[in-house]
């Protein structure tokens, strides 16, 4: 009986391993859609799209799910306002009983070069609202993020203009093939595991 109730216990641990929650930050509301800040929305819209998937409207935010080599990923986009992403995230964790080594957020980054894409396991808000509200809900910073370098390229006291400005256009030029590989960075972290996306991704 015993031997039974473990065995029932690892394979569904095992099935809750195989299930990522992949959050993207933004703003809801179509001023919105174009800016900076709102790269977490737009690489789920873009990875949506390859897969030919659609967003449905929810509990707290726009989901989609789909299979990838027996992974389970729940796309989701909080409808919650930047600031208060955390509620969102808490609630799609535990309705789909989803680990925070297995979450992992999407965010624009200041402090990285156009493109670039660094993932790291925990880490500090860095002064981002999304991340601050995020920790504070979880009450920890132990959880995957994926910051897409979005660079700071703005005057002194601009900061706010240039973070919820449309992009340039050359940036959207570049955009699609950097999008492509945020998504395969993705795909990594559901298939390969944080350690070996980490190697693979970081700084491209």
């Amino acid at each position: 009986m015993k031997s039974e109730i473990l065995e029932h216990h690892q394979k569904n641990t095992s099935e809750v391993s195989k299930k990522f929650l992949i959050v993207g930050l933004g703003n809801i509301g179509a001023e919105y859609v174009n800016t900076r800040h709102n790269i977490g929305f737009k690489i789920l819209d873009h990875l949506a799209k390859k897969e030919s998937l659609s967003f449905e409207t929810a509990k707290l935010g726009s989901v989609a799910e789909y299979k990838v080599k027996g992974r389970t990923l729940v796309l989701l986009k909080p409808n919650t306002y930047m600031n208060l992403s955390g509620k969102a995230v808490q609630y799609w964790m535990e309705k789909e009983k989803i680990t925070k080594e297995n979450v992992l957020v999407i965010t624009d980054d200041l402090n990285l070069p156009f493109g670039t894409i660094r993932i790291k396991p925990k880490g500090s808000d860095g002064g981002h609202n999304g991340l601050k509200n995020i920790q504070l809900v979880l009450n920890s910073a132990d959880y995957p993020r994926f910051r897409f370098g979005i660079s700071d390229d703005f005057k002194k006291g601009r900061q706010v203009d240039y973070v919820l400005g449309e992009w340039d256009e050359e940036e959207k030029v570049k955009l699609i093939e950097r999008m492509d590989m945020a998504v395969q960075a993705i795909n990594s972290f559901a298939l390969a595991g944080l350690g070996n996306t980490m190697s693979e991704y970081n700084g491209k």
